[in-house]
């Protein structure tokens, strides 16, 4: 997943607007009679159309269950809000396909169902990935695959600065390194800190690399990670224009060629093989060094809650088609994703030696609602993304940015 689709703070706006009723538990199979021989799949993925080998799959995982799989894709947003419409109206698919974060939306609404009941085995999945679509221990879901965070770096660029990305192994030895590109007269680093999910998706790399708690945004590790991020922009290490950076137009800023390292995604490996220069890959290094916790993104199939529980034979059928191991590789390779099973991991690194650093990463990652947080993790990472746009902008200083989003957090929890 392409973390510009995670909507999360819309998502939860709308469920408060179609009211309590719409998050209560109900279902009919999309609509469709149990008789029909026709069930229902919805996806994020409106970018294939039929003639696409995700279509093909889908069709196909359809046909070996004996039944006609109707699939409709639309955008994140719109499927996030149509499903808790749906909620309310009992017209839920069969099964649907979610951004992670939400999740724990609809497993509050009541609307999805566990993987247990359904006797799907999970045990082969990497827990931490499984983990974003996991509520009080009961996962709802299987995750069709993951992306993450890293630090991509120009070759080029780092070899006339005399930087050995070797070195860079915390960030002190990171900002060190910004400050030699500087002085070559290139750039240092580039991200995305856009006032939106897209920013806290990139900010939690740095948040959680210093140790800090999402439920204590304002703690002393919270302050330093705003702090990297404030001393970067005010030095010129990296552009002002983060401010407003989506992870799509922070990466054109990457591939001009003259910037030392940029914060981005799995997503862009193709870009990176059309950017007309070598490029490498570091994971994020927390404060101290090590690898920083990434957060995860990707999506998760799962069966909502139907009235004719008789459906959920062939809707575990079908998930377990689509989420074979022979059918993540090809899947995860089409998205750019790196598979929630250790042994179609190796397969990937085997046919692409490139995945391997973002296989590293994912071994270091969590779920964003991961840890208890489920939906509170919206409000929470709202705060956040307009504490790190208050400190870069220099409204606030990071310990008053951090403090008033701690605030906020905690008068709207009460």
């Amino acid at each position: 997943m392409r973390i510009s689709r995670s909507a999360v703070s819309a998502v939860v706006a709308c469920c408060a607007l179609v009211g309590a009723s719409a998050c209560s538990g109900s279902g009919s199979g999309g609509g469709s009679s149990s008789a029909s021989g026709t069930y229902t799949f919805w996806d994020p993925y409106p970018q294939f159309d039929s003639s696409a080998a995700w279509a093909k799959l889908v069709a196909s995982c359809g046909t070996q269950a004996g039944v006609t799989l109707k699939r409709t894709a639309l955008d994140t947003t719109d499927l996030n809000n149509k499903a808790l419409l749906a909620g309310q109206q009992g017209s839920l698919p069969d099964l649907m396909m979610v951004d992670n974060p939400f999740v724990s939306t609809l497993v509050q609404a009541g609307i999805l169902t566990k993987t247990s009941d359904l006797g799907l085995d999970t045990s082969a999945l990497q827990k931490n990935i499984l983990g974003a679509g996991t509520i009080d221990g009961a996962a709802y879901g299987v995750p069709i695959g993951a992306n993450t965070l890293a630090l991509y770096y120009n070759k080029t660029v780092l070899t006339q600065a005399g930087i050995d990305p070797a070195s860079v192994k915390d960030w002190a030895s990171l900002t060190a390194a910004l400050k030699k590109a500087k002085a070559a007269g290139k750039k240092g680093i580039t991200f995305g800190a856009i006032g939106t999910e897209e920013g806290s998706f990139q900010f939690l790399p740095w948040f959680w690399g210093a140790g800090g708690d999402l439920t204590k945004l304002d703690s002393t590790q919270g302050v330093a990670a705003l702090t990297l991020w404030k001393d970067w922009v005010s030095q010129g290490l990296a552009p002002n224009d983060v401010l407003s950076n989506t992870q799509t137009t922070s990466w054109q800023e990457f591939a001009t060629g003259q910037y030392a390292f940029g914060e981005n995604g799995t997503w862009q490996l193709a870009n990176a093989e059309k950017a007309g220069f070598d490029y490498g890959i570091i994971t994020i290094p927390g404060q101290n060094g090590g690898s920083a916790p990434v957060p995860t993104g990707g999506e998760f199939v799962t069966v909502p809650v139907q009235k004719d529980t008789s459906r959920y034979a062939v809707d575990k059928k079908i998930m377990e088609c689509l989420t074979s191991n022979a059918n993540f590789l090809s899947t995860d390779t089409t998205l750019s994703y790196i598979a929630p099973v250790p042994a179609v991991q190796d397969q990937q690194v085997q046919q692409n030696p490139a995945l391997k650093p973002w296989v590293s990463a994912l071994a270091a990652a969590r779920g964003r609602t991961s840890g208890g947080l489920g939906t509170k993790y919206p409000v929470i990472s709202e705060q956040m993304w307009t504490a790190v746009q208050g400190a870069l902008s220099g409204g606030k200083s990071p310990q008053s940015a951090m403090e008033a989003a701690q605030k906020a957090v905690a008068s709207h929890q009460s």
